[in-house]
């Protein structure tokens, strides 16, 4: 500061309420530097042994004038010193480099002169200085400079409190860098926050260090922040939780977390834990993994029921490790609820209807949850848990369900004289029935989404995704497939029809003795009617007014999608076929919201055929040890035969063309209940063709467009059960006042408790997603952890505050709100 222009701005401060200022300046290093002050309207006098005159002047001949006096070198003392008077009238100025420091940040409270000495380096560089003042309040103390200082060193512009500040060093820290706590060492700053560390979070050590922190929060963590210190641990308890929930810092304490769990060796400490005791915990990872590891066990060894399963599941989705897990809590999930209701199924078929209605009420939702757990346990990051659980679920699945339901079915197949239903529609009649008299009148139009081999559990599945989109309704219904259930078949009985039969060679199938094994054939039968076929992928490939001409352009329009069959039926990728299945969910959705883009509102989804699948490889006994015998063998699939004099034989249900619907001279052999034929090449666990209940029952669903939103977020309520905060915590309880479903949708919240804008407990995140219809399952308690600072609001209004974030931004908006009044007396102090 031995420029003389810095001291300009604090002259003319002085010069504001004086018309005299006296400087002293001993060692004389402002003397060069008088002239290049600028003090417009100021008189300046260098004092030269000249006092009396000096005196003179400034009392008699210019009583008026302003005027710099400066004085360099020793003062005379007491009565030597001629001006003595006046300068104690008027004050003496001085450049002292502290003085002019805390004069220029405008701070008077105790000790602000002692910062700015104990740290000269901070303020040597303008810039900081300026960044410093912007943060400053007139009535900031010394405490409160330092920790501004603090957050100016760590490039904090809207907070310096020791949570913002520890966030950031810790934030740093996960990324093994050091130089922002490094900055602090070399600004003198370091002392001031361990000072703050060990007087407001309980940390203190002789030689502290950012991991060392690391390891004792944590440390702390697990032990639940138990502490014999006055006031307890709480103000780490809940900074540690904004730590940990702030998406700001989420990364960095995952970062920090992984590294101290290893350090503090917690997977030892947890191995003989029980998972039921670790359901609330999400700490460190390895939770994640023992609960999985032991509720994979536990289900596979059934000591523990589907409802309790479910339980730890949700529970589980709120750990902020729940990413690389969720997976493997799906598939444990899926696989308690299989199991369970394998456990006591009963697969008793009265007659062939019943068999069918039993399918699409019961039954399909088996082959769900078992694709939901195989593909969920295909695609974990860490399977390597499901392996006992896998082998249980494959081998019940196959035995129990798939090999004694095709048994009990193929008792009501060989009963039928014809392939009709009274319970279902044949899939024959799905034009008649579904689309025709939709556009009967010509003031509506229908779209076919035709999805290969899309069996019945996945359209359900397909239809609840559809509804959670808004204004989106889609209602789900069967039909009875055709015989044999495979793709041009079903393909040629969706179309528009009054006949169905094989081509000579029974390579093709014909209506009304046109062709139908392609687009281009079925798109010219659907011209009869006013419409077109157009393949999904080319239909996605149109941009959006492409797409409106063409629906424009139509009074019926199908869409052929092919992804599940294409997977299945290629040995190498038939195991790929659930992965499929999630890929088709995804393209038909999408499909569904661009042709309502084109203006369509009535759409049905529906398949050419079903499919039976299992992971693993077939057992030699559901391959049939025989071969088909006949006149004139057509054509030879793994699950069914055509030709002509066919011979009878007890491995297959045997049909004449006319028993399916079909007008030919044709037979057809299905080889009974799930076997297959075997046959060189391709592959076996996907099948289809035959006259199981996977193959026939075939969905169509029929979604339309709305005009008016009908989605919304579930509602949710603030039950207080007092008006009264007495201790350091306080349990508020809440209510989902309805289970979520495709419509009404789960809900984010958080809570905390504030007087006015200011924040004096944890923040708790909750989500409210309860499907149960029992009220009892609705309710969800926020523990509420009071900071030490809440003790400055004794006797004032608190709020209840639950928030949700507005969205597509970061800001957050109230939902709901309790009032209450803090009433802590001074036992409460000890009560944490």
């Amino acid at each position: 500061m031995s420029d003389a222009a810095t001291v300009r701005p604090h002259l003319l401060r002085w010069f504001d309420s004086r018309r005299v200022v006296f400087w002293h300046d001993p060692d004389g290093q402002y003397a060069a530097d008088l002239d290049g002050l600028e003090l417009q309207g100021t008189q300046t006098i260098r004092v030269a042994n000249d006092e009396f005159a000096v005196k003179n002047r400034l009392l008699h001949d210019e009583p008026e004038g302003k005027f710099l006096v400066y004085r360099s070198g020793a003062l005379p003392s007491g009565i030597g010193n001629w001006l003595l008077d006046l300068e104690l009238a008027y004050g003496v100025f001085t450049a002292d480099r502290t003085a002019l420091v805390a004069q220029d940040l405008g701070l008077v409270g105790k000790g602000i002169d002692e910062v700015v000495q104990a740290h000269e380096k901070f303020f040597n560089a303008a810039k900081r200085v300026q960044s410093l003042k912007a943060l400053l309040n007139p009535e900031d103390d010394a405490t409160d400079l330092r920790a501004k200082m603090t957050a100016v060193v760590l490039g904090l512009k809207d907070s310096h409190s020791l949570l913002e500040i520890t966030r950031t060093l810790l934030t740093e820290n996960a990324k093994g860098q050091h130089a922002k706590y490094d900055a602090l060492v070399d600004y003198g700053l370091d002392g001031f926050y361990w000072q703050g560390v060990e007087r407001i979070y309980g940390y203190a050590s002789a030689s502290p260090s950012i991991d060392d922190l690391v390891l004792w929060v944590f440390g702390r963590a697990i032990e639940g922040f138990k502490s014999d210190r006055p006031g307890g641990l709480q103000n780490i308890q809940l900074d540690f939780a904004s730590l940990r929930n702030d998406r700001r810092s989420q990364e960095a304490m995952a970062t920090l977390a992984k590294r101290a769990a290893g350090n503090l060796d917690y997977k030892s400490k947890i191995e003989d834990a029980s998972f039921r005791d670790m359901v609330g915990v999400d700490l460190f990872e390895e939770t994640d993994q023992k609960i999985i590891s032991d509720l994979a066990r536990a289900v596979a060894e059934q000591t523990v029921t589907p409802r309790e399963v479910a339980e730890v599941v949700r529970a589980r989705q709120s750990s902020v490790w729940i990413d690389g897990y969720k997976q493997l809590y799906s598939a444990i999930a899926c696989a308690s609820e299989v199991l369970g209701v394998l456990a006591s199924l009963n697969l008793s078929i009265q007659s062939f209807d019943d068999g069918l209605d039993r399918y699409r009420r019961e039954w399909f939702r088996i082959d769900q949850l078992y694709r939901q757990f195989t593909f969920a346990a295909r695609t974990a990051e860490y399977p390597k848990p499901l392996e006992a659980l896998r082998e249980q679920v494959e081998k019940r699945y196959t035995n129990k369900y798939v090999y004694e339901l095709g048994n009990a079915w193929q008792q009501q197949v060989d009963l039928a004289a014809r392939w009709r239903s009274t319970a279902l529609r044949s899939q024959t009649a799905f034009y008649s029935r579904y689309v025709e008299p939709l556009v009967r009148d010509g003031d509506k139009k229908a779209v076919v989404i035709i999805s290969d081999a899309m069996r019945y559990e996945v359209a359900d599945e397909l239809g609840s995704l559809i509804r959670q989109e808004d204004r989106f309704d889609a209602n789900l219904e069967a039909v009875l497939g055709v015989l044999p259930s495979y793709t041009q078949l079903g393909m040629a009985a969706l179309l528009p029809h009054s006949t169905l039969k094989h081509s000579a060679d029974a390579k093709t199938v014909l209506a009304d003795d046109q062709p139908t094994n392609n687009t281009a054939f079925r798109s010219k039968i659907l011209e009869g009617v006013g419409g077109s076929a157009i393949q999904a992928e080319d239909f996605k490939a149109l941009n959006a007014e492409e797409r409106r001409e063409l629906y424009k352009a139509n009074r019926v329009l199908y869409v052929y999608h092919n992804r599940i069959d294409a997977t299945g039926d290629k040995p190498g990728t038939e195991r790929q076929v659930f992965e499929a299945v999630e890929d088709t969910l995804r393209d038909i959705v999408d499909l569904v919201k661009k042709l309502a883009n084109a203006n369509a509102t009535n759409i049905f989804i529906t398949a050419d055929h079903g499919f039976l699948f299992q992971d693993d490889a077939l057992v030699d006994t559901l391959f049939l040890s025989t071969q088909p015998q006949g006149d004139d063998i057509q054509v030879v699939n793994r699950r069914f035969v055509l030709g002509k004099g066919l011979k009878v034989d007890s491995a297959f249900a045997t049909f004449a063309a006319a028993q399916l619907g079909l007008e030919s001279d044709l037979e057809v052999q299905i080889p009974k209940s799930i076997h297959r034929l075997r046959l060189a090449g391709g592959g076996s666990r996907f099948v289809h063709g035959g006259a199981t209940l996977q193959e026939i029952v075939v969905p169509v669903l029929a979604v339309n467009k709305k005009r008016k939103s009908d989605t919304r977020l579930v509602n949710v309520e603030v039950w207080p059960e007092s008006d009264k905060i007495t201790t350091g915590q306080v349990v508020v309880r809440l209510f989902q006042t309805e289970p979520v479903s495709d419509k009404v949708q789960p809900r984010a919240l958080r809570a905390g408790l504030y007087v006015g804008e200011t924040l004096i407990s944890n923040v708790v995140n909750l989500t409210f997603d309860q499907t149960s219809a029992d009220k009892r399952d609705r309710y969800q308690s926020a523990r509420m952890l009071l900071s030490q600072e809440s003790s400055d609001y004794n006797n004032r209004a608190v709020e209840f505050r639950l928030e949700e974030r507005i969205p597509n931004t970061n800001q957050w908006r109230v939902f709901a709100k309790a009032v209450y009044t803090l009433k802590r007396s001074f036992a409460s102090d000890f009560d944490f």
